[in-house]
């Protein structure tokens, strides 16, 4: 028989773990507010013609998702609206969903071509492909007078 009597004492229980988990989120935590990801996470693939942009949005309504385009510049933006829902007899003790803006932009190593540009927005994932702009002319080398 192992003697039972060297080993540590703990003095937590179910209950101290439950209420300990609990107890700080009516007391110490807003009820809302859990703070968005500091940044939107992207994905971004190049074809020969495109640039293929996985970018994740979870939560967020396709209304509330910006896209704008400035030459190889492409910068998203998002807002998350809380949404209580309380029904009769029944009030919110926790919620851990969260509310606020993101936004994120970033440089691609060529121009855009923004009349050829579309986006997907599926299962809180953003699909943007961008079509590369055509390579100008060539070189022009100017004449100096």
């Amino acid at each position: 028989m192992a003697n039972l009597s060297n080993l540590p004492v703990s003095r937590t229980s179910l209950f101290d773990e439950f209420f300990r988990d609990m107890a700080p989120g009516f007391f110490v935590r807003p009820l809302h507010g859990d703070p968005l990801p500091q940044q939107i996470k992207v994905d971004v693939k190049e074809n020969a013609e495109n640039f293929v942009v996985h970018a994740e949005l979870p939560g967020v309504a396709k209304e509330d998702i910006h896209v704008t385009i400035e030459g190889p510049v492409v910068a998203l933006s998002a807002e998350v609206k809380q949404r209580d829902e309380q029904k009769r007899d029944e009030r919110v003790l926790r919620s851990e969903r969260y509310f606020g803006s993101v936004s994120r932009s970033f440089q691609l190593p060529v121009d855009i071509d923004e009349a050829r540009a579309s986006a997907k927005y599926d299962a809180g994932v953003l699909i943007l492909t961008l079509p590369k702009k055509a390579a100008t002319q060539g070189v022009r080398k100017l004449q100096i007078d």
